[in-house]
C-alpha cells in the first residue's frame, strides 16, 4: 500500500470505531435465498431485503408470505433496537429440530430508513442448519454485494519475518485485495520454510474464500500460534489462492516487499500475538 492508501484505511477505521458513527441501509436483492433447519425449508424467497448496519454482518430479511410462519411462534422475548424499533423474537420448531429465539420480526420500525423491514422476518444465521443463495450453499453470513475480492499474480519480492527469522520468501506471490482489508500475500508452499510451520486445529470459514486451515510458526523453543493459513479448496469464485500460504501481516515481525518494510496494518486481527515456549522438538 502507498501512504495515501494507509491514510484512507486509517480514516475508514477511525470512522467505524467512532461510537457516534452508524451506517444503516436496506436494499432488495434478486437472489433466491433459502433457509433450512432440521432438513425442513423454513423460508425461501426471491424478495429478500439485505440489511447493512455498522458493527454487524449483513442480514437477510424475508417477507412473511415466504416464511413457514406455522413453524414459528412468539418466544416472549423482545429487544428495543435503534432505527429498527422493537424486535419480537420467535422460536422455530420444524418437528425435527427446535431453536429458541431463532428468528425475529420488526413490526413497527422507528425510522423511515428501516421501513422496508416492516413485518419482515430475519433468522439467526448460526442457529439455522443451512443457507442457500440460489442453489449454492453459503457459509458464515450473507455475501455482501459491495464486498469484492480480487487475486492478482505478482512478481513482487515478498519476505515474511517472524522472531527475527525469514520464514517465507517469494518472487511469485499472489496478492489478494479485499474490500476494507489490507493486502494479503499468498505464497507458494515451495517458497515457505515449511519445517517451521506446525499444523493447528484452528479452522475458519469465509463466505468469499471458503474454509481455511491454520499453522503456527515454531522457531527454536518459541511457538507463535495460528500465524499462517491456507485454503486447500477455495470456493469457485476465488480459485487463485488454492494451496497457497498467507501470514498475518498484523502479527509477524515484518513484511518486506521489494526491499521496503511495509507499514503494519490495523485490523480486527491487530492483537498481541500468542507466543509460548515449547520443547524444540515439538511438532
Amino acid at each position: 500500500m502507498t501512504v495515501s492508501d494507509f491514510q484512507i484505511e486509517d480514516k475508514l477505521i477511525e470512522r467505524e470505531l467512532d461510537p457516534s458513527y452508524h451506517e444503516f441501509s436496506v436494499e432488495p436483492t434478486g437472489r433466491q435465498v433459502t433457509v433450512v433447519l432440521g432438513g425442513v425449508v423454513v423460508a425461501r424467497s426471491r424478495r429478500v431485503a439485505l440489511l447493512h448496519e455498522s458493527k454487524h454482518m449483513p442480514v437477510y430479511y424475508f417477507p412473511v408470505e415466504d416464511v413457514r410462519m406455522d413453524l414459528l411462534s412468539p418466544s416472549g422475548r423482545t429487544k428495543d433496537t435503534p432505527i429498527k424499533g422493537v424486535a419480537r423474537y420467535l422460536d422455530v420448531d420444524t418437528g425435527t429440530k427446535r431453536v429458541a429465539d431463532g428468528a425475529w420480526i420488526h413490526e413497527a420500525p422507528t425510522s423511515p430508513a428501516a421501513e422496508l423491514l416492516r413485518g419482515m422476518v430475519a433468522f439467526y444465521w448460526a442457529k439455522m442448519d443451512r443457507w442457500f443463495e440460489e442453489d449454492d450453499e453459503v457459509y458464515k453470513h450473507p455475501r455482501d454485494p459491495y464486498h469484492r475480492v480480487d487475486v492478482l499474480n505478482s512478481s513482487r519480492h515478498v519476505q515474511i519475518v517472524v522472531l527475527g527469522e525469514v520464514v517465507a520468501e517469494s518472487r511469485r506471490p499472489r496478492l489478494l485485495f479485499e474490500t476494507r482489508l489490507p493486502t494479503r500475500y499468498y505464497l507458494p508452499w515451495a517458497d515457505v520454510r515449511s519445517e517451521l510451520l506446525v499444523p493447528s486445529t484452528t479452522r475458519s470459514t469465509c463466505p468469499y474464500k471458503g474454509d481455511a486451515e491454520y499453522w503456527s510458526v515454531q522457531i527454536g523453543d518459541q511457538l507463535v500460534k495460528d500465524l499462517a493459513w491456507s485454503y486447500r479448496h477455495p470456493i469457485a469464485e476465488c480459485p487463485k489462492i488454492e494451496n497457497l500460504v498467507c501470514f498475518y501481516d498484523e502479527q509477524v515481525d515484518a513484511v518486506i516487499v521489494d526491499g521496503v518494510e511495509q507499514e503494519r496494518p490495523r485490523t480486527a486481527w491487530s492483537k498481541a500475538r500468542a507466543v509460548r515456549t515449547v520443547a524444540p522438538t515439538e511438532s
